[in-house]
């Protein structure tokens, strides 16, 4: 029997109805495919990737730039609502500052600079700022995975960070930016008008130099946006799956599609966030909406989408390897005068 056999057996041979538990079943198989080698236990880990970004000059977003060190911090003190989802489900995380505009770091310091340049003067980021985040997000995901992680999950942290990753998108498919561009956390209306607005113009003044997806990221992209777009990448590299959280990591996810061809063979969604362009992130990725399974109206970020559906699966491998097997059941025959009788 091939190793996809045996993971077929596994799943449809536990006592139930054949794909009773719908997508769990899918993404519980695609998982132990990606591995390539049975594991009867999830080993998490979360990354949270914190970074400023330049362009909340332009009004982009209703709260101060300091929220981002701030609430980073919390994530650090374990104060922080991603710190409780993952304490809760005993899943280990870290916190990597790859761009906060503060001094001090929050978490692990891979600052590739004091947040982002304003992409509507200039480049986001230089190609050694760019290389910097790279490998922060890159060398997160093969640490982890030297030491047995066989799962990975990301969140971000980072005021006016679903303005870059609409822009990211923009930029990426030509979509417009009122298909793409939402509100964000706690925005106005006012606030979501200006931000459509920014997006377009500023895509378009970095659109003739356009010629890869790392030149999207470069221009108007930010670094926790490019070091979790490594991250898949190296995920597929190392062969471990990886969890989708909202719409800033389902951009970044559809980068690293374009980047590196199997990354989709790696990646699970777990919720639908708010946010308009989430859809047509994951699409980007041949992830459908209808794959998705968590619908709770989220619009939080953080990684807390992707925390409960890593609870999720460690609920399903640990059902499908400790449920009653369906060969295990001696039925009865009935008789052929029963047979006639229905």
């Amino acid at each position: 029997m091939d190793y996809q056999a045996r993971v077929e057996e596994l799943i449809n041979g536990a006592a139930k109805p054949t794909e009773s538990l719908g997508l769990l079943e899918k993404h519980i198989r695609k998982i132990l495919l990606a591995w390539g080698t049975m594991h009867q236990e999830i080993k998490p880990h979360h990354f949270i990737f914190a970074a400023d970004n330049g362009v909340v000059e332009e009004g982009v977003v209703s709260y101060p730039a300091e929220i981002t060190y701030l609430q980073a911090q919390n994530m650090v003190d374990g104060k922080a609502t991603i710190s409780c989802f993952c304490q809760a489900n005993t899943i280990p995380y870290t916190v990597i500052d790859v761009g906060i505009n503060h001094q001090k770091a929050a978490g692990l310091n891979r600052k590739a600079a004091f947040g982002t340049k304003n992409f509507m003067k200039e480049e986001a980021m230089s190609a050694e700022e760019f290389s910097a985040a790279w490998n922060a997000g890159s060398e997160a995901v093969a640490g982890a995975a030297k030491e047995g992680v066989n799962l990975i999950s990301f969140g971000e942290m980072g005021i006016g960070n679903t303005t870059t990753s609409s822009a990211v998108l923009h930029g990426l498919t030509g979509i417009l930016p009122e298909f793409v561009v939402g509100s964000g956390a706690g925005g106005t209306s006012e606030v979501l008008k200006r931000k459509r607005i920014v997006v377009a113009k500023g895509v378009e003044r970095h659109k003739p130099q356009f010629r890869s997806v790392e030149d999207v990221l470069r221009s108007v992209g930010g670094f926790d946006i490019v070091a979790i777009c490594a991250g898949m990448v190296e995920c597929a590299k190392q062969q471990v799956p990886f969890v989708i959280d909202g719409f800033i990591t389902a951009v970044a996810y559809a980068c690293a599609a374009r980047i590196h061809n199997t990354a989709e063979n790696f990646a699970v969604p777990s919720h639908l966030s708010k946010e308009p362009g989430m859809a047509y992130a994951l699409l980007l990725g041949n992830i459908l909406v209808d794959d998705v399974p968590i619908r709770a109206n989220m619009a939080l970020g953080e990684g807390t989408g992707a925390i409960l559906m890593i609870s999720m699966l460690k609920t399903m491998i640990f059902a499908i390897y400790h449920t009653a097997r369906l060969s295990d059941f001696v039925l009865s025959q009935p008789e052929p005068s029963q047979l006639a009788a229905i």
